[in-house]
């Protein structure tokens, strides 16, 4: 077990309290032009209505960190996955499976991904740093949603609602 920081919890036990929060799952994607990136992130919230703001937050060892650092990336799409997309969300968490079963479409030369309950696309705002992450602000430009049912993660398992 990792040391206490002073005045902190340690980084597992932190994750177990936070894995007390039910999310709903989401990918990140983007492209440099050349090659489309994704990445499944549960750290995603709505942060302001006027004007339109969302807040996700990467890892700075993530290949997803380097390609939004990059100034010619100028925007990325938040994808809500449905309830049928649990293989897309570990697809993009490292345990890839078959490029082909990833639904990839384009919204103005950014890839989005098909089935999702949502899609937002976000210029990037504002990138604040914060400890082992980065926080992206991206103002949203598009969205499109569905009345599907979200897939939800909750004590480091997917559920479904109902």
């Amino acid at each position: 077990m990792t040391a206490t920081p002073p005045g902190g919890l340690t980084p597992d036990e932190f994750r177990q309290t936070l894995g007390r929060f039910a999310s709903g799952v989401t990918v990140i994607t983007a492209t440099d032009g050349t090659q489309r990136r994704g990445m499944t992130a549960n750290a995603f919230v709505s942060v302001s209505l006027t004007p339109p703001l969302i807040l996700v937050s990467v890892d700075v060892r993530a290949h997803m960190h380097a390609l939004l650092a990059e100034e010619n990336v100028t925007h990325f799409g938040v994808n809500v996955l449905s309830s049928t997309q649990r293989h897309l969300s570990e697809h993009f968490a490292g345990k890839l499976g078959p490029e082909e079963q990833v639904p990839w479409f384009e919204h103005e030369g950014l890839p989005l991904l098909g089935g999702a309950v949502a899609q937002l696309v976000c210029r990037r705002h504002q990138a604040i740093a914060a400890g082992d992450h980065t926080l992206y602000l991206g103002f949203v430009e598009y969205a499109r949603y569905t009345d599907d049912d979200p897939l939800v993660y909750f004590r480091g398992q997917y559920h479904e609602l109902g």
